[in-house]
């Protein structure tokens, strides 16, 4: 417990939990990627992959309250060292210094800030479907007969809506620029970022970052562009 403590009080402790939870969350928005990406193969695929998540019963919630309690250390902890930057910073800043800071460094808070929006626009869309009771009803047959959700349904009906589309890809957009930074300032945090290969893990999370938008957009772009369909 003091350990625990010390990690949440200490500003090197703060900035160690931030870079942990920022990664465990990394790992998850990529795979969730994967997993959407799913709906460019046959239904029976992501609606199977859908059925197998949802077979994981408690295991599934505790995956859940594990990366929402990341969400929430992650932010609460973002929040704080900002205020604490904000206290210790003296009066005349030097123009250097952020001359060198690159934009996504400097906004990392307000992009994290709209991507936090987004989250329940997205839990409740999708996950708690409200306003789409219908989603939750078993009505897709797999090859071996059991009856699960039509997730690849619900996916073109939900991307079907221009403005869920829209905010979809702004909000992952944002999501992969606020990435480019925090891949590098995690991996850096947690010490194993050196100088022999920081121009590598810089171009790794450009390219990343690049990929992710590109690869999330193309999801509703195929929906509203009819190249995914019924």
């Amino acid at each position: 417990m003091n350990l625990l403590g010390s990690l949440f009080q200490s500003s090197i402790g703060k900035k160690f939990l931030m870079a942990f939870t920022g990664l465990v969350l990394f790992g998850f928005v990529t795979g969730h990627l994967v997993g959407n990406l799913q709906i460019f193969l046959p239904p029976a695929k992501i609606n199977a992959y859908a059925h197998m998540l949802e077979s994981l019963g408690a295991a599934l919630w505790l995956i859940r309250a594990f990366l929402l309690l990341c969400l929430v250390i992650h932010v609460w902890l973002a929040i704080q060292l900002t205020l604490e930057n904000r206290a210790a910073r003296p009066q005349a800043y030097g123009v250097e210094h952020v001359n060198r800071a690159t934009l996504a460094s400097r906004i990392m808070a307000r992009t994290g800030l709209v991507v936090l929006a987004f989250i329940p626009f997205h839990l409740a869309h999708y996950t708690l479907r409200l306003g789409h009771p219908g989603w939750g009803e078993h009505t897709f047959k797999l090859a071996d007969g059991t009856m699960v959700r039509d997730v690849y349904s619900m996916m073109l009906q939900g991307f079907g809506n221009q403005l869920v589309s829209g905010f979809y890809i702004l909000a992952v957009g944002i999501l992969a620029y606020h990435l480019s930074h925090g891949i590098v300032s995690s991996i850096q945090t947690i010490g194993l970022k050196n100088e022999k290969w920081t121009g590598q893990l810089q171009r790794f999370a450009t390219a990343y970052c690049w990929l992710y938008f590109l690869l999330n957009a193309a999801i509703p772009l195929a929906v509203l562009g009819g190249f995914v369909h019924a």
